[in-house]
């Protein structure tokens, strides 16, 4: 999926579906219905994205705790490695203007198209595409930095 969620694709989008028809009168039509769908949809996201941080974080703690388990080493080594690279670009991306952030996060973690993004966003479509590439150029040096700083 799109947004990470993986394997859980379907449940985070049976939720955010449920949500979305509970708060369907909050729905003020300023925005395409899709761009707040996809916004309920990658807030659904994100809380399945902490969850299984915390859960990562206990099997690496477990681990550690008894290194001659053999918990499952490559699924669950895969699914840390997974959940770090989640997590580095998470953190890069809080660390970006929050302007910018909006926009990587409109056109890229919700896959709006730019004219959606400039009517979700209110700005002009000059300003998303350029704010886009400069936006995009900071998020590829902090990952850059990021990977020399771990080797």
């Amino acid at each position: 999926m799109l947004l990470g969620a993986g394997s859980d694709a379907e449940d985070v989008i049976q939720e955010a579906f449920v949500k979305a028809y509970r708060k369907l009168s909050r729905y003020r039509g300023e925005s395409s219905f899709r761009a707040w769908l996809l916004a309920i949809v990658a807030n659904e996201t994100r809380n399945l994205h902490r969850a299984r941080s915390r859960r990562d974080g206990l099997v690496l703690r477990a681990a550690a705790a008894n290194p001659e388990s053999q918990i499952a080493e490559d699924g669950a080594v895969g699914g840390v490695l997974a959940a770090e690279r989640r997590a580095t670009l998470v953190q890069a991306l809080r660390l970006l203007p929050e302007k910018d952030r909006e926009v990587i996060v409109c056109r890229f973690l919700l896959d709006l198209s730019e004219e959606e993004t400039v009517t979700m966003l209110g700005w002009p479509r000059g300003t998303v595409k350029s704010r886009t590439s400069r936006a995009l150029a900071k998020l590829r040096a902090l990952l850059d930095r990021e990977e020399v700083r771990r080797g």
